[in-house]
């Protein structure tokens, strides 16, 4: 929580993370033009805010996209914010409505991905690899569902279903590497108006006793930022699942 606050006391920062939070996938010199200082203050800036694990940044040739990463924000609001809240049902109604909108066709492998995130996990990687595909644990700790079904073989689809029965979103596995790597359409069925696919990809890293999970997320329509606060919820409440056996669920 420290570093947290080191990082958000500084305005220079701060316009950083807003630029961010306008449009994710920044390089450098992009970001530089947003400050009045030398590109490598404005690298000793980006440096303190990933050592505190607000951006997190993703290297393709000679580029390297700058992302802001929501965890360590949601943490804060769930320690703090969400528990002083006295209308969670209200909350809950408002945070789905803005979150899911519908996605765009996908592009190629190779292009970065339009929104990323990280968190580290004190589990083993065995418990980590089982949450992100056994259908039962992954509506355990999911925010706004508590039934899954399908499969996460390769090929194979899994279903998030509400409390009536009826698919709230649908993923496809589209690429497997035995607990290190899944890739995934992701394909919401939020409204009545067909939503194209998207894809996702969960990265693993196995680091002493914790795991690093990286969220990727690529083909987000323009105008579905919404969607950095479903996944800060799900990487949340899968952290504080695997660590205490408590999901953060919103009350549906």
């Amino acid at each position: 929580m420290d570093t947290i606050f080191k990082a958000l006391a500084d305005p220079a920062r701060r316009t950083l993370l807003d630029a961010l939070r306008r449009q994710d996938g920044q390089t450098l010199a992009e970001l530089t033009e947003l400050l009045d200082m030398s590109r490598f203050g404005v690298m000793k800036h980006l440096g303190v805010l990933e050592n505190a694990g607000m951006i997190v940044t993703h290297k393709k040739g000679r580029f390297k996209y700058h992302y802001l990463n929501a965890v360590p924000l949601q943490q804060v609001i769930d320690r703090w914010i969400e528990p002083m809240l006295v209308k969670p049902a209200a909350r809950a109604v408002l945070t789905l409505k803005s979150q899911l909108e519908g996605t765009t066709p996908m592009q190629d492998a190779t292009t970065a991905p339009d929104f990323m995130t990280q968190t580290f996990i004190r589990c083993t990687h065995d418990a980590l690899w089982d949450a992100l595909t056994k259908t039962d644990q992954m509506a355990a700790y999911h925010f706004a569902c508590n039934a899954a079904d399908g499969s996460t073989d390769q090929g194979g689809t899994v279903r998030f279903l509400r409390d009536d029965g009826s698919t709230m979103l649908s993923q496809k596995v589209t690429g497997i590497t035995p607990k290190s790597k899944l890739e995934m359409t992701f394909e919401p069925n939020f409204s009545e108006a067909p939503s194209p696919a998207s894809r996702m990809v969960y990265l693993i890293e196995p680091q002493g006793e914790t795991c690093k999970l990286t969220i990727e997320h690529y083909d987000i329509p323009e105008g579905q930022d919404a969607v950095r606060e479903g996944w800060a919820r799900i990487a949340a409440s899968l952290k504080s699942w695997l660590e205490t056996g408590t999901p953060i669920k919103l009350a549906m």
